[in-house]
């Protein structure tokens, strides 16, 4: 018999986790107290829901990316299907947009998983050199530093580092992130800042949770964003004019 740990339904009741969903549930949690008690079988401290809501929110808060173009052009081919659109768009959250926070915080833990928490700050700064050196050496990117669309750093970061200090959730692997950027800076002889991706990845890890459930909550909150586009595709639609400057551009390569 196949079941799951998450929730059932009788012919009177039901129950998500254990709870009644009628009398326990309904009513009595908001939407981040179910996904948290359906992902990880209890619901968040007030502490943990300010960040996992900031979390949420950070996703929600975009502008034209490679997924709300999928998402518009999706819904330029098939009007009557929102949710193709939403999923299409989701589909392009990958190691480049959204799904970075479950990479950089699985490099964070890693890379930590054998250092106290109260490591001294030489610690951190040698750890930081090593793991900049391991990257170069395998000629990989170091993801989570430098921004290419905010020259000055990325704005969001220290309200992302302040509310992380102020509910308990700037510990260890902050300290890396912050001290990857430290020697970045040192060794390029240019400044280099945490950016939104590494400041949500370090609050994942030091908040124990799974990074998978990192990038689960960042497609979450970007559900919302997406449905937000698709909703503006229909009334002010830019998807046609996408489509037609590639149509264009291909037009020019063929008479060139």
């Amino acid at each position: 018999m196949h079941t799951t740990d998450i929730g059932y339904a009788t012919k009177t009741a039901v129950v998500l986790r254990g709870k009644d969903f009628s009398t326990e549930i309904l009513g009595k949690m908001d939407f981040l107290d179910v996904v948290m008690l359906t992902a990880i079988g209890r619901v968040p401290t007030p502490q943990e829901k300010v960040m996992l809501n900031l979390i949420l929110v950070t996703a929600a808060g975009h502008g034209i990316t490679p997924s709300v173009l999928s998402a518009r052009l999706t819904w330029l081919g098939a009007p009557e299907a929102l949710q193709g659109a939403v999923a299409a768009g989701l589909l392009g959250g990958g190691s480049v947009y959204l799904g970075p926070i479950q990479n950089i915080a699985q490099s964070l833990l890693e890379t930590c998983k054998d250092v106290d928490k109260d490591a001294a700050a030489a610690t951190i700064r040698d750890l930081a050199s090593g793991y900049l050196s391991a990257m170069k050496a395998a000629k990989k990117p170091v993801l989570g530093v430098g921004s290419g669309t905010h020259a000055e750093g990325d704005p969001r970061t220290p309200v992302i580092r302040e509310l992380a200090r102020e509910n308990g959730f700037y510990g260890l692997h902050w300290r890396l992130m912050d001290g990857l950027a430290e020697v970045l800076s040192e060794t390029k002889g240019r400044p280099f800042e945490v950016n939104g991706a590494g400041a949500l990845a370090a609050v994942i890890a030091d908040m124990g949770l799974d990074p998978l459930l990192g990038r689960g909550l960042m497609l979450t909150g970007r559900c919302a964003s997406l449905v937000a586009h698709v909703l503006e595709e229909r009334d002010r639609p830019i998807g046609q004019e996408v489509w037609d400057l590639v149509l264009r551009e291909e037009g020019h390569k063929a008479a060139a």
